[in-house]
């Protein structure tokens, strides 16, 4: 894929110009720092991004994200397309934002501003536990929606641990990641990792992975017992609270589910198992329990299931807690797909009949149907 197809840029973002605007006036200063320093003064932002305009990008005064993105371009490296500004959750976070935002789309970008939620130097444990994680669900999302052939990251701007995640996220989708040093004045290409990931293990484990990497709240580890592995523990954060243990997805935890959760997207056709025929869907059955209003939400569940996933012939109960809540998801359990449904209440498990093969890889099966339900949840991600 050409550079100049990558039309799409993921740049984060910090607070340089700012910085430039701060410090002491030399006689060394440019000449438009004057008017620059008493509009940021006023926190007039549309106006200090229109005296941006009149001094090349490539002055160090502009900061390091209109420099970098302005020798992306020159260097042909990306085109001029979609400009995703990922920014601190902070006030001066949000005041670049603005800047940048009217910056870039008077320069002819789409321009879009995103607020890191927990991004913030001042809370170290959310800084790491939340924003680290918001920013590789940020990227990860912004790369499903315009596909990882037409992306490019742009790492040069915000804390560094925030530039670390950055890079850590290019390599692992393979999209271009670059980064401009400020003191050699030059752009620095980060090669793509040069081993491949097995996608395996987050494949069969991916409803275990979607519950922790769709929230910001800690889950009770007892909930996920019964399919831990020990190849997961450097992927999450333990928290002991009153003497229950709890679970949350560490930054890295959370690049490896953005990492599979977009690559499967690619990779998913062809592995599936072959659409069942209309005559081999069977209706679900439910065995023989006092249900109560429990049975119509199943059932209504279970169907679903069934009609609207291709493959599945059919799904039965093999499980029932009327005062036990669950986490809805699909997994592996004793070799079967095996699926968990809740209304917060109770929970109820069921098995999932499948054309799959003897020889067939059920891991594959369990992370599309995983795919399938964030979509009946959020249809927007589907």
């Amino acid at each position: 894929m050409s550079a100049t197809h990558r039309h799409t840029l993921i740049c984060t973002a910090g607070t340089s110009l700012f910085a430039n605007l701060g410090r002491p006036a030399t006689d060394d200063d440019h000449p438009g720092r004057t008017a620059l320093v008493k509009a940021n003064g006023r926190a007039s932002w549309d106006e200090v991004a229109a005296l941006l305009h009149r001094i090349d990008p490539n002055e160090r005064l502009c900061g390091a994200e209109i420099n970098s993105v302005s020798d992306l371009l020159a260097n042909g490296m990306v085109a001029k397309g979609r400009l995703h500004l990922l920014v601190s959750d902070t006030s001066d976070g949000q005041n670049i934002g603005a800047v940048l935002e009217d910056y870039f789309r008077s320069d002819g970008w789409l321009a879009e501003v995103h607020c890191i939620d927990g991004l913030r130097d001042d809370e170290p444990r959310v800084f790491r536990t939340r924003g680290l994680r918001n920013l590789a669900k940020a990227i990860g999302r912004r790369v499903r929606e315009s596909g990882p052939d037409f992306c490019a990251i742009n790492a040069t701007g915000g804390y560094k641990a925030q530039i670390a995640i950055a890079v850590l996220m290019g390599q692992a989708l393979d999209i271009p990641v670059y980064y401009k040093h400020e003191r050699f004045n030059a752009i620095i290409p980060f090669p793509p990792m040069p081993v491949a990931l097995d996608s395996s293990l987050w494949e069969r484990a991916s409803g275990l992975f979607t519950v922790l990497g769709e929230t910001n709240e800690m889950v009770a580890w007892a909930e996920f017992r019964d399919e831990w592995d020990e190849r997961f523990e450097p992927l999450v954060n333990r928290v002991e609270v009153e003497g229950d243990e709890y679970l949350e997805l560490s930054a890295t935890g959370q690049i490896f589910h953005e990492t599979f959760r977009s690559k499967f997207r690619r990779s998913k056709e062809g592995r599936l198992p072959r659409a069942a025929a209309a005559s081999e869907k069977r209706d679900p059955v439910l065995t023989d329990h006092a249900w109560k209003r429990a049975r119509a939400p199943i059932t209504r569940h279970l169907r679903r299931v069934t009609d609207e996933v291709p493959y599945v012939t059919g799904c039965h109960d093999t499980y029932w807690n009327p005062d036990l809540p669950a986490t809805p998801r699909f997994r592996l359990s004793a070799g079967e797909v095996e699926g968990v449904y809740s209304d917060g209440s109770w929970c109820v498990r069921f098995r999932v009949l499948t054309t799959a093969g003897d020889g067939d890889d059920l891991g594959v099966v369990v992370a599309d149907l995983n795919r399938w339900l964030a979509g009946a949840r959020h249809p927007a991600i589907r």
